[in-house]
């Protein structure tokens, strides 16, 4: 027998035994037993909300800022970009996906900072740079330089935003594979 239909065959007479087993473990009594329901989740309160806002943020703003750091400022430093430059279609590729992935990062750390007053204010100013970003990856491609100046930019700034609200951002460099999930 093949090794995989073998394990389905084991598998299905080990199911077997567990139910038989259990089925001749009952009691006796006829009477039924109720099982108590599983708790339901509460939301949270705005006071928990408030209490995590400014650590999700940061978590979100600093893959955000990793993202754009190592696989668009850094290759564009190193000239990775440029016409006729080793490795420039697969650099390319990533600072496109890096810059989807920063913009999603960051409207969720804006969407956290909500939930703290403080970092709303903050960041109140920064949401017409945020939303600017989402066209950015496709300036990229098209190799236009001021496109890692916009994103370097909105990431000082929402750096600078937290860091005055009390929740100072720093790079977290997501692999390629959290890139690609988005």
């Amino acid at each position: 027998m093949p090794v995989p239909l073998r394990r389905t065959w084991v598998a299905l007479v080990l199911c077997c035994a567990l139910l038989a087993g259990t089925a001749a473990c009952g009691s006796d009594d006829k009477t039924s037993t109720k099982i108590p329901a599983a708790a339901t989740p509460s939301p949270s309160t705005s006071a928990e909300r408030q209490k995590f806002a400014k650590t999700r943020f940061v978590a979100n703003a600093g893959l955000a800022a990793g993202a754009t750091y190592q696989w668009i400022v850094k290759p564009w430093r190193a000239g990775t970009f440029k016409k006729g430059a080793d490795g420039r279609t697969v650099a390319l590729v990533k600072s496109g996906l890096a810059g989807a992935f920063a913009y999603n990062r960051l409207k969720a750390a804006q969407k956290n900072a909500q939930d703290d007053p403080t970092l709303a204010r903050a960041l109140a100013p920064l949401a017409a740079g945020i939303e600017s970003l989402k066209n950015l990856p496709s300036k990229l491609r098209d190799g236009d330089p001021d496109a890692v100046g916009s994103y370097d930019d909105i990431i000082s700034k929402v750096k600078s935003a937290g860091a005055s609200a009390g929740a100072p951002v720093k790079d977290q460099v997501p692999s390629s594979s959290d890139l690609s999930m988005g």
